[in-house]
């Protein structure tokens, strides 16, 4: 089977996000840049089903220099190749717009299978660019797997909604978005991390995939971003059970008024 993954890099969860100064987005400097969680599920999935049916895995991801980075992460798991998404007009594209470049990336590899990408990007967390892939490509789509069966020419997921499972059935190629619970993501060994250094990653402009200034435009943009509000200091009650019970059931009445 010939899987694409679309592959996203995001800052580390664990990185101290400072607001740049035009307030529209983060300061890169000092930033970790990781692959997107929920992306490393997709790679893994990808993994497993080639191992199990054979095949090839080809990565996809759009950014600039430093996305290669994350690619080679991948490519350090055991993905075969993988196709590097970089021009100047990406850098202002909006969720449609990376859609329309990652879904011209993926017709141009042609014969693939199956689509896999994380149900969201850790960082701006839209969870739209599956269903916008899916669309462009007219392929059908499901969300939130958890668990994957393929047959001959179909797959069965079992995705996560709230408070339950559904199981699902659709043909192939199609494109499917995973959420955590699907596998557990392996680490990349000395091997794979050797190995990836030879693989190919094939660079592609907006011009090589027959898109212009006026498809990438984008339709909606961030006007400003700001931290969350510093959260007041703990506030300890002092004295035995009774007195601390009592001084509680003030605060909540005159303090916080939820009671």
């Amino acid at each position: 089977m010939k899987i694409v993954v679309c592959v996203k890099q995001v800052p580390d969860t664990e990185t101290r996000v400072k607001i740049s100064a035009s307030g529209a987005g983060i300061q890169e400097e000092g930033v970790n840049w990781i692959v997107s969680p929920y992306d490393e599920f997709a790679i893994e999935e990808a993994l497993r089903v080639k191992e199990a049916k054979g095949g090839e895995v080809i990565l996809v991801g759009l950014g600039p220099d430093r996305v290669q980075a994350a690619l080679r992460n991948g490519l350090a798991m055991g993905a075969d190749s993988a196709v590097h998404l970089k021009d100047p007009l990406f850098d202002t594209a909006d969720t449609l717009g990376v859609a329309s470049a990652l879904a011209a990336a993926i017709k141009g590899i042609g014969g693939y299978d199956l689509v896999l990408a994380g149900q969201q990007g850790v960082g701006g967390d839209n969870g739209q660019v599956p269903g916008l892939v899916a669309e462009l490509l007219d392929l059908p789509l499901v969300t939130m797997a958890v668990k994957l069966d393929l047959g001959e020419g179909k797959a069965t997921v079992e995705r996560e909604i709230e408070g339950a499972r559904e199981v699902w059935e659709t043909s192939l190629p199609a494109v499917l978005s995973a959420q955590k619970g699907l596998n557990e993501p392996r680490y990349a060994n000395l091997k794979g991390i050797m190995a990836a250094k030879k693989k190919p990653i094939d660079v592609k402009d907006a011009a090589a995939l027959g898109l212009d200034a006026a498809a990438l435009a984008p339709r909606t943009r961030v006007v400003a971003m700001e931290l969350p509000a510093a959260r007041p200091a703990v506030k300890m009650i002092q004295g035995d059970p009774e007195a601390q019970a009592k001084e509680l059931f003030r605060l909540l009445h005159e303090e916080a008024k939820v009671i």
